[in-house]
C-alpha cells in the first residue's frame, strides 16, 4: 500500500522506441527496455508506475494459462508458472502497480457470449495466482484488475453474481493493498463496490467527465471504496481527429505540431481543473489519478512522457492548493 492521500499511477501500455520490434529482442534486451521505460515513467513524475505493457494484454496471460504443460487443470495455471517476466526488471524498493487482465476479459477472448462458470472461476483462480506471485516477491505496491468490457460488451452474459464471485476470487491475494479495477465504463462501478478485496474503482473521466456523475460518493463511503479519476485523455485518435477538423489540417503529417496541439489540449492547467472537480465531488474518497488509459497507441515516447509530466504538474499544483 502506498502512502495516504492521492497517488499518481499510470495504466500501463507505452510506445516502443522507434524501429524496435519485440520479436527481435532477446530476453535480456527486453528486460532492459522494460527497466528503461519504468525509469522514463518515474522521471516524468509517475509515483506508482505500471510495468510497461508492451505485450498484448490477453495473450501475455492466456498463452501460459492455456498451455497444458503449465496448467494443473483447464484454464488453471500452476502457481509456480504464474509469473510476469516484466516484474524481473523492477528495481528493489520501487513502488510498482501490477496489472493483470481480469477473468471476464480473458474469458471473452476465448469463449465470447457463452457462460461456462467453471471456466470463468478457473480463470479467476489463475489471475489470483499471478497477483499472489507478485505480492510474495514484494513486487506489488498497487494491484490492478483490467476489465474494460464490463458495462460495455454485450458478449458478457454471465449473471452479475457469478461475475462478482470471479472478481472476488481473482483479487483475494490483494486484501490490505491498494487494489484497483480499471473499467472503461462506470456502469459496473456500483456492482464492483460489493467486491471485498477491491478498494479503488477506476473510471475514464477525462474523456468522459459525465462518468463522474454516475458514481455515488455515498456508496463509496458506505462500502469503504475509493475512486481513481482519470485526468488526462488518452484517446489520441479522437483527439487528433477533432483538432484536424477544427484546424483544417492533418496533424499526422506534422509530428511537431501534433505534439504541441495535444499538449495544449492536455495542459497542466486543464488537468488540474479536472482533478479539482473530481476532488470537489468525492473529497477523501478520491485515492488515485493519472491518465485515463494506456499510452501504447501514442505516436512517440516523448509525447507520452510529456503527458505524464503534465499529470504530475497538475497533481503538484492541486496538492499546493489544498495545503
Amino acid at each position: 500500500m502506498v502512502d495516504e492521500g492521492i497517488f499518481f499511477d499510470d495504466i500501463g501500455s507505452f510506445p516502443l522506441p522507434d524501429k524496435v520490434k519485440l520479436k527481435s529482442l532477446s530476453s535480456g534486451q527486453y528486460l532492459n527496455l522494460v527497466d528503461e521505460t519504468l525509469q522514463l515513467k518515474i522521471s516524468a513524475g509517475v509515483e506508482v508506475p505500471t510495468y510497461p505493457q508492451f505485450r498484448d494484454m490477453i495473450t501475455m496471460f492466456m498463452d501460459p494459462i492455456q498451455n497444458p504443460d503449465l496448467s494443473e487443470s483447464p484454464y488453471l495455471i500452476k502457481a509456480e508458472h504464474a509469473t510476469i517476466p516484466e516484474l524481473e526488471a523492477a528495481r528493489p524498493s520501487e513502488p510498482l502497480r501490477v496489472c493483470v487482465t481480469g477473468p471476464v476479459e480473458l474469458y471473452l477472448s476465448a469463449f465470447g457470449a457463452t457462460a461456462y462458470t467453471d471456466i470463468l472461476f478457473n480463470l479467476a483462480r489463475s489471475v489470483a495466482r499471478y497477483f499472489e506471485k507478485a505480492r510474495d516477491a514484494n513486487k506489488m505496491s498497487v494491484a490492478s484488475l483490467d476489465e474494460p468490457s464490463l458495462g460495455i460488451s454485450s458478449s458478457v452474459v454471465f449473471e452479475q453474481e457469478d461475475i462478482l464471485k470471479a472478481l472476488e476470487i481473482a483479487t483475494l491475494p490483494c486484501r490490505n493493498l491498494d487494489c484497483e479495477i480499471h473499467l472503461h465504463s462506470p456502469l459496473y462501478a456500483e456492482a464492483c463496490c460489493q467486491v471485498g478485496p477491491l478498494s479503488i474503482i477506476g473510471v475514464e473521466s477525462a474523456a468522459h467527465p459525465d462518468y463522474l456523475q454516475l458514481i455515488d460518493r455515498k456508496l463509496l463511503q458506505d462500502t469503504d471504496k475509493f475512486l481513481r479519476a482519470g485526468i488526462a485523455r488518452t484517446d489520441i485518435l479522437s483527439m487528433v481527429a477533432r483538432r484536424n477538423e477544427q484546424l483544417g489540417v492533418n496533424l499526422w503529417e506534422d509530428p511537431g505540431r501534433l505534439e504541441s496541439e495535444i499538449l495544449l489540449m492536455e495542459s497542466p492547467e486543464v488537468l488540474a481543473k479536472r482533478l479539482a472537480r473530481a476532488s470537489r465531488l468525492f473529497g477523501d474518497r478520491l485515492r488515485a489519478t493519472g491518465p485515463d488509459c494506456g499510452l501504447g497507441s501514442w505516436p512517440s515516447r516523448s509525447l507520452a512522457c510529456s503527458l505524464l509530466g503534465n499529470c504530475s504538474s497538475a497533481l503538484k499544483a492541486f496538492r499546493a492548493s489544498v495545503k
